[in-house]
């Protein structure tokens, strides 16, 4: 079971999405990926913890009325020090949103914009160390930023969180490259593909794993989800994209075997 206790600078380390039902989105992806919550309290605007085998994989996060957002799953990197992480962010051209600011005793965090308008968080984890699980059926395997200037996006984050960079063999993604911290593959960033609609500002992509990937994808359907991109084979495995009962779009994938993950 690949579990984590600890991430390095740079590197995903949590995800939640922004639910408009909160009780809907928690139905559906009890259904989708056997999750069980942990609701975190009215203190905490009822952020709900996912659990998986005992280890929290990603929160819920009830949508605000006095701060509509679209549904969105977001990426949170690692930082060993956020108050840091934001001067940088700030230096680099991107915009932080909200914070640094502590989260009770759990961490510290912020949410940034990077040089290309993608929406992302930072964590400086303190007894919240990140997912506990990861890289197995029903949580995170891979995050990739699919902007609408990767030039200057692999700019910003070399510049935040010392990403170095190469070209993965066999990727037919236009301009893509996997993202390096501390020599370890961490993710990836690369130009938007002609699948996705234009004038859609660069995001921040998260895969989850499952065991088969069009049984996901006729569950999702079933659950009223939509499928956005049909299941289709990649160097990476065989993946497709889908959007939740809510709106917030996700990737699922079936690793081929033996294969590394980030992380």
């Amino acid at each position: 079971m690949p579990k984590k206790t600890s991430y390095s600078n740079g590197t995903p380390c949590w995800i939640d999405v922004t639910a408009p039902d909160l009780g809907e989105a928690k139905q559906f992806y009890a259904a989708l990926f056997g999750w069980e919550y942990e609701d975190t309290g009215e203190q905490t605007g009822h952020y709900t913890l996912a659990k998986l085998k005992g280890e929290m994989v990603a929160g819920l996060a009830p949508a605000m009325a006095d701060q509509p957002s679209p549904p969105a799953w977001t990426t949170y990197l690692w930082a060993d020090d956020a108050d840091e992480t934001v001067r940088k962010i700030g230096a680099a051209g991107g915009t932080v949103m909200m914070g640094p600011m502590d989260v009770m005793e759990q961490g510290r965090m912020a949410i940034a914009t990077d040089a290309a308008g993608a929406v992302f968080g930072i964590w400086q984890g303190n007894a919240h160390r990140g997912a506990g699980l990861v890289n197995e059926p029903g949580t995170i395997v891979w995050n990739e930023n699919l902007s609408t200037d990767p030039a200057r996006t692999r700019d910003f984050y070399q510049q935040v969180f010392g990403y170095e960079y190469e070209e993965p063999q066999g990727m037919t993604l236009p301009d893509y490259v996997v993202c390096k911290a501390g020599g370890d593959m961490v993710g990836g960033i690369g130009a938007q593909p002609e699948m996705i609609p234009q004038g859609t500002p660069s995001f921040w992509n998260t895969y989850f794993v499952v065991a088969d990937t069009d049984a996901a994808v006729a569950k999702i359907g079933e659950l009223g989800g939509q499928i956005l991109v049909q299941p289709q084979d990649a160097p990476f495995g065989r993946f497709a994209v889908a959007r939740d009962k809510g709106g917030a779009s996700f990737c699922v994938m079936t690793p081929p075997p033996g294969a590394g993950q980030a992380g």
